[in-house]
């Protein structure tokens, strides 16, 4: 539930206070640092969106928006791009602007895994369409902004977004062969979003007027993009976007009574030259402060179970501002566990950091492999300021099912993480890995939430053991 910023901010009844003591500057302070991170996931969700759409026409990276980057072919060994690409499936991303309704049509995706998930500009997920959680048949969706009223045409789903611009971000399994990806290429050709207005009417999206002066970096990361706003510059865009962008929710009432303290409303200017000089110099250096903090959680986000690092209770948040910022930060934007969990491990059953010097092999008991309803992959990362693909002559970045695996004589099932293949009847189960530290990475897509499950804990990925 939204609701409308004067509304709640009438019934706050706050306005500005101005500190009369050290203490009330303190407090003041911390309010601003809240503030920051309760706004983190929106401020990057924003620049993210600009970046993405302030162009002309598509490319692979690039879209105006209503209109969708189809990824055709998974990223190349030398590709250094987004850390932690994947090679179990296809991105289809496409941003929606819903002062008008829009319809987003999805084909008939059969028995294929795919994952829609829609994003509010909080970085929230309100709808998350896929293999999981519909039937695969082609579907219209109408999509609409917060408080829209009118009427749902005949054989459309109607989906109502938290903030007025959102977010689809799709993804579509593909094995990897060339024959695999034109297929997949069809399907994606056909995610099409369409104004309610030209709904039945031959339609092509107009050539947009891309903004010469956004006031940021188009190339930056959202991240540093950020750190550059001053104090001021954020909670500005932040009050701004509040207005009608991207309403405050409900269970956001507390904050916004805090923030109402510092001048800090959806719609209204925040004046940093109005607050007492004292807490002027205090939150001179917030953007930094703020951002340091954050960068302080991110590992606490995580459980780690045998080696093996991952988190859940993702994509929905509530008023958990910190997790949100967090994922905003370092691991933008995020699937809900019910849909994705990806552990890894950088270490051995010893402890000791995983190195290509070495060799190392992973067993998973009879009957014990990950449980999913979806599929399931690993994927090898060299460490090197970032996780990369590691080249090998094989052009294998992951191993899974799809690779034909051979199981051992008692039906358990060895896989092989070294730089050096193991022997041509083990290859099938070899992971290449660099030379120097690396990182293997499980990616569960639709774990299973009966025993044995990942979900609750019933289930965990076993240790990688250094074979002598």
């Amino acid at each position: 539930m939204r609701v409308a910023p004067t509304a709640l901010l009438a019934a706050i009844g706050l306005g500005l206070a101005a500190p009369a003591s050290a203490a009330d500057t303190q407090q003041l302070a911390q309010i601003a640092k809240e503030a920051y991170v309760y706004g983190y996931s929106l401020i990057t969700t924003e620049v993210t969106r600009v970046q993405m759409t302030n162009v002309t026409e598509v490319d692979n990276e690039h879209a105006p928006m209503g209109q969708f980057i189809n990824v055709r072919r998974y990223p190349p060994a030398e590709y250094r791009g987004v850390s932690a690409p994947n090679a179990d499936t296809l991105y289809s991303v496409a941003w929606a602007d819903l002062s008008e309704p829009q319809v987003f049509s999805q084909p008939d995706m059969g028995k294929r895994y795919y994952l829609m998930p829609m994003y509010s500009l909080w970085m929230g997920i309100f709808h998350s369409p896929g293999a999981r959680t519909d039937s695969g048949a082609a579907t219209h969706y109408l999509l609409t902004g917060p408080g829209w009223k009118g009427e749902v045409p005949e054989g459309m789903l109607h989906i109502e977004s938290p903030s007025r611009k959102m977010l689809i971000l799709g993804r579509t399994y593909a094995d990897g062969s060339e024959q695999d990806y034109q297929a997949v290429n069809a399907l994606q050709a056909q995610l099409k979003l369409t104004p309610l207005s030209a709904w039945g009417k031959p339609y092509e999206p107009k050539t947009p007027v891309v903004d010469p002066n956004p006031g940021f970096s188009m190339t930056a990361k959202p991240q540093e993009v950020i750190l550059g706003m001053s104090t001021e510059t954020y909670f500005n865009k932040l009050a701004a976007l509040m207005c009608e962008e991207a309403p405050p929710a409900a269970e956001d009432g507390p904050i916004l009574a805090r923030m109402a303290k510092l001048g800090i409303e959806p719609c209204k200017r925040f004046a940093m030259d109005k607050l007492d000089p004292a807490l002027q110099k205090a939150l001179a250096n917030l953007p930094a402060e703020a951002l340091k903090e954050i960068g302080a959680n991110q590992h606490s986000l995580g459980s780690k179970v045998d080696g093996w690092t991952y988190t859940k209770g993702l994509g929905v948040y509530g008023t958990h501002y910190m997790k949100r910022a967090v994922v905003a930060a370092f691991g933008w934007p995020a699937n809900v566990e019910q849909d994705a969990v990806y552990p890894y491990t950088t270490v051995d059953s010893e402890g000791q950091t995983l190195n290509g010097a070495n060799r190392y092999s992973l067993t998973f008991a009879k009957g014990q492999t990950p449980p999913v309803n979806g599929f399931w992959s690993i994927t090898m990362y060299q460490v090197d300021k970032g996780w990369w693909f590691v080249p090998n002559a094989l052009n294998k970045f992951t191993v899974s099912p799809r690779d034909d695996l051979q199981y051992n004589a008692d039906g358990s099932l060895t896989l092989y993480f070294q730089h050096e293949s193991p022997g041509k009847d083990k290859e099938a189960n070899w992971l290449p890995a660099p030379k120097g530290d690396f990182l293997p990475m499980l990616r569960m897509y639709w774990p299973k939430a009966g025993t044995p499950s990942i979900l609750d804990g019933s289930w965990s990925p076993p240790q990688v053991m250094r074979v002598d």
